[in-house]
């Protein structure tokens, strides 16, 4: 998969911008608040529908605007072509694939799957479980496509059963625990899966950055697995009723990263740490093309900060040979290191907005 042609309209300060990217690296040169990493952020959109660098859209809008569009098209690995477009304005949301409007944010993400490392990336693994439950469902969604209808189901019954909590209706509990136990076991059960491929491809790809030995990864299902998942749901009722929600099950899923059985967070370097959340999101581009023969689009914004100069040319290394399109962003063209043995790669010079293919 690879993005033939992008059209960026009204996003922060890109008024209107198209480009003919490379189907490889792709560098993106500017100084700070030129737009940079609103064009990435205009390929986030895109891919996921939202933005990563806020929660509402509406300050991602260009002040000139009542709306923002992107669209593209793409090439997939099968050879076909599709064309994809959302609009947003801050309340309604307007996709279209291949010019049949109101289609879903699931359709956009199958679409284009993509990947991004940024200068709060390290959060993956520093902050709480919410991030590193998104990432492993993003992976398990691009792997199966039997995972996200089991998981709605699952988003369905959490959703009854803490309405009959806070309504203090425990006669009524039964009925959503079975359903809850049925989905809540299938979507931990595809996160088990998914993890047991993932962790060799990690492993490998960390490998080529850093020489740590006793690395891990531990699934953590959101209860104690030792006890069936009805049982827990059970003990656990009392609780439940008093605060009104459900304590136990898969959203309260996560993932450890150890090394030598200790949290990799708590005894590796900040720079560290960022190799290790590269790795891991590296891993997930390359297992969806182990898996599905699908390549997806890794968007790394500010290269620089994220990396020594050693590292660096590690990754551009990598990248180079991998089967993926990139974007990386960077103020000066020094930031990217020497160039003069990558293939086939385009630059792009921003400038209040505007993007110049150099």
């Amino acid at each position: 998969m690879s993005l033939l042609k992008l059209e960026i309209h009204a996003v922060r300060n890109i008024q209107k911008a198209t480009l003919i990217p490379s189907p490889t690296i792709n560098f993106i040169v500017g100084e700070n608040a030129s737009g940079k990493s609103a064009l990435i952020e205009a390929i986030f959109i895109l891919g996921r529908a939202k933005s990563f660098r806020c929660a509402t859209i509406k300050s991602v809008i260009n002040f000139t605007a009542a709306h923002l569009i992107v669209s593209a098209k793409i090439s997939q690995t099968n050879g076909n072509q599709l064309h994809l477009g959302i609009q947003l304005d801050g309340k309604a949301i307007d996709i279209h694939i291949n010019q049949q409007a109101h289609q879903k944010r699931s359709d956009l993400a199958y679409a284009l799957p993509l990947q991004l490392i940024h200068p709060k990336s390290y959060e993956l693994l520093d902050a709480g479980s919410q991030l590193r439950r998104e990432f492993l469902d993003w992976g398990v969604f691009n792997n199966d496509p039997d995972f996200l209808p089991a998981w709605r189901k699952f988003k369905k019954a959490l959703s009854q059963r803490n309405a009959l909590l806070k309504t203090r209706r425990p006669e009524q509990l039964n009925v959503w625990d079975n359903e809850l136990v049925t989905y809540g076991t299938i979507v931990n059960s595809y996160r088990q899966q998914y993890l047991q491929k993932f962790k060799p491809v990690f492993i490998e790809i960390i490998g080529k950055f850093l020489s740590l030995d006793g690395i891990d990864l531990k699934l953590i299902s959101g209860w104690d697995t030792t006890t069936e998942f009805k049982r827990v749901l059970i003990e656990d009722q009392t609780k439940d009723l008093r605060y009104g929600f459900t304590h136990s099950g898969p959203h309260r899923g996560d993932f450890q990263l150890l090394i030598n059985n200790r949290l990799a967070k708590h005894i590796v370097s900040r720079g560290q740490l960022k190799l290790l959340v590269m790795s891991l999101k590296l891993a997930q581009i390359q297992l969806l093309d182990n898996e599905q023969s699908s390549t997806g689009c890794l968007l790394i914004d500010d290269f620089a900060a994220e990396l020594d100069v050693i590292n660096r040319a590690k990754l551009l290394h990598y990248l180079s040979e991998m089967a993926c399109q990139v974007f990386i962003t960077g103020t000066e063209l020094q930031d990217f290191g020497d160039l003069s043995q990558i293939n086939n790669y385009k630059m792009f010079h921003v400038e209040h907005g505007n993007i110049k293919s150099v």
